[in-house]
């Protein structure tokens, strides 16, 4: 039934059967050099065997990504013990963030210089926007207290750069820092060097990127600036919001990428621990993305 809904997990049952295919070997791989990093009275595979099978595991870390699921509900519905989901969700996510995001059945993008490359390559425009996640809040006289405040929005968050083709497609999402600008974060993750040094493209963003187009040559696209604060000729204002418009309608499509990352709930507002939030991020970047690849039709998108 899980399996079979795709309310339930997000993906269609043919996405969760490659997962299987793929991500299960890993898993398994990990799971004996683990049993065999330590001293041991037994042997490997003696004693108690699991009651959760790894399909479980996947689809119990698929259900908590989608629906941010407690670790309580999922055992009761998988009839395990509560640490039991916890490290299971704790060995699938990293597996999943690991894999990258799919833009077609043999090209996976894990970096961000791999994502230049790809749109360079291919002569495609790339789209860039910031999103925060909200997290929990630092404990009080905590050396991270102020780490996580957003300015903008009046809460403890992170931020993630997102990176989209014009099709809105899912290419990257990056690690997740504490709050900070959106051009601070793309200075952090090399983007100025890499479109400096890379392909010829165009890389569209918002005000928040103003200052990259003069750092890249011009790669980076920004809203215009406004010339006139004040009694700006009516020619002018209608330039003005005719460029806007033109920019807008085409960013936009970063934006409804970020919604389909929304809609899974783990990335509404992330209760676990912060560390964790990057896995997160990229693991449900990467199961878009693939789900993306395998059913490109906007209506259906997760």
């Amino acid at each position: 039934m899980i399996i079979s809904n795709r309310r339930i997990t997000g993906l269609s049952a043919d996405v969760i059967a490659e997962l299987i295919a793929e991500v299960g070997p890993l898993w398994h791989e990990r799971h004996q050099a683990r049993l065999a990093s330590r001293p041991r009275k037994r042997a490997v595979g003696a004693g108690v065997k699991h009651r959760l099978v790894f399909v479980d595991r996947l689809l119990a870390t698929l259900v908590h990504l989608r629906h941010a699921t407690t670790h309580d509900v999922l055992a009761c519905w998988f009839g395990v013990d509560c640490s039991t989901i916890s490290r299971a969700v704790g060995e699938v996510r990293p597996l999943l963030a690991e894999r990258g995001c799919t833009v077609s059945p043999d090209v996976r993008l894990r970096t961000l210089a791999e994502v230049v490359e790809h749109l360079g390559a291919g002569g495609k425009t790339g789209i860039v926007d910031g999103t925060e996640i909200r997290v929990r809040r630092p404990v009080a006289r905590s050396k991270e207290r102020n780490r996580f405040i957003s300015g903008k929005n009046k809460q403890n968050a992170v931020k993630s750069m997102v990176v989209t083709d014009g099709e809105r497609h899912v290419l990257w999402c990056s690690p997740t820092p504490g709050s900070c600008a959106d051009i601070t974060h793309a200075r952090q993750l090399g983007l100025v060097k890499l479109l400096a040094d890379g392909p010829a493209l165009e890389i569209f963003g918002d005000a928040g990127y103003q200052g990259l187009g003069a750092q890249t040559g011009g790669r980076v696209v920004t809203p215009p600036h406004r010339k006139f604060k004040k009694n700006a000729p009516d020619w002018y204002e209608e330039m003005h919001e005719r460029q806007r418009k033109a920019h807008s309608s085409r960013r936009i499509r970063v934006e409804h990428g970020i919604a389909h990352l929304k809609n899974w709930r783990a990335l509404t507002r992330h209760l676990g621990r912060r560390e964790h939030i990057s896995d997160t991020v990229q693991a449900v970047a990467g199961l878009l993305s693939h789900q993306q690849t395998a059913d490109p039709s906007p209506a259906r998108q997760s």
